[in-house]
């Protein structure tokens, strides 16, 4: 099979490099993500199957193929696709009351008044006159929602893989800090992959497998693979399975160094 030629990308070794925002061959410009940070696309709509079969011991392993840092892997059309930054939503009082200082926890200690109010959302200033202070005494947090998507792949290896990630499984993530950037900062400080994971595989001259753990061939004690087929469109991974590669990614992480630097760069 004729190796397609892919557009220049974000290379590992030169982090800054600008992200191209082109998608590989045969990938769809009107890929989008719903609020969860899913795709959806009508590309997305065969799932590989799994094969009673031992494993081509030549084949490649999907989870250990994305860890593995001597695959030159680069990224590809990293993007937001749905941001929240703001100090005006509300929290549940109890957040409030936690923020304040001992000193004024001591001089305005918890009422049987304060404590029915310990689930109620509010504001801080709200907070503050329900407690009979100076709104300057509780400090607001940002509220920090990030959810994005990006394409890693190999050229090599002809395989490109779509991730989702994101900086809290939470509605938002509270960030105390002085101004916007730095609570930005420091949210992204806690980004993880999740959500669904889809394929894209054009080498039909290797076998490309997942292995879940949760299935086993009977007889021969041993771990039933999921093909993936070589094809021209994406193909989404059963959740046990795309489990396994987000779990094998966020374990190796601090490792692979190239995902963080395209998630900074876009948020720079």
């Amino acid at each position: 099979m004729d190796s397609p030629t892919l557009p220049t990308q974000l290379d590992m070794n030169n982090p800054h490099a600008e992200l191209d925002n082109t998608l590989p061959t045969s990938v769809s410009n009107d890929t989008v993500l719903d609020s969860d940070g899913q795709s959806i696309s009508a590309e997305t709509k065969n799932s590989p199957q799994a094969h009673t079969q031992t494993i081509d011991p030549n084949a490649i392993i999907l989870a250990e193929a994305l860890t593995d840092k001597t695959i030159s892997w680069r990224i590809h059309n990293c993007k937001v696709s749905k941001k929240t930054v703001t100090q005006d939503l509300p929290l549940p009082f109890l957040y409030h009351y936690d923020s304040l200082d001992d000193a004024i926890k001591q001089t305005h200690p918890l009422t049987p008044s304060l404590l029915a109010q310990f689930n109620t959302p509010m504001t801080a200033n709200d907070a503050a006159k329900l407690i009979g202070i100076n709104a300057e005494l509780i400090s607001s947090p940002w509220h920090v929602k990030v959810v994005g998507s990006l394409v890693v792949f190999s050229e090599a290896l002809q395989l490109a893989v779509r991730l989702h990630w994101t900086n809290t499984g939470k509605e938002t993530q509270q960030i105390y800090t002085r101004n916007e950037a730095d609570a930005i900062t420091a949210a992204v400080k806690d980004w993880q992959f999740f959500g669904r994971v889809d394929v894209l595989y054009k080498n039909d001259k290797q076998a490309l497998v997942s292995i879940d753990g949760t299935s086993v061939d009977e007889a021969s004690n041993e771990p039933i693979p999921l093909i993936i087929d070589a094809s021209q469109d994406y193909q989404f991974l059963p959740a046990t399975h795309a489990l396994v590669v987000i779990a094998k990614l966020e374990a190796d992480k601090a490792e692979l160094p190239w995902f963080e630097s395209a998630i900074l760069e876009r948020l720079a």
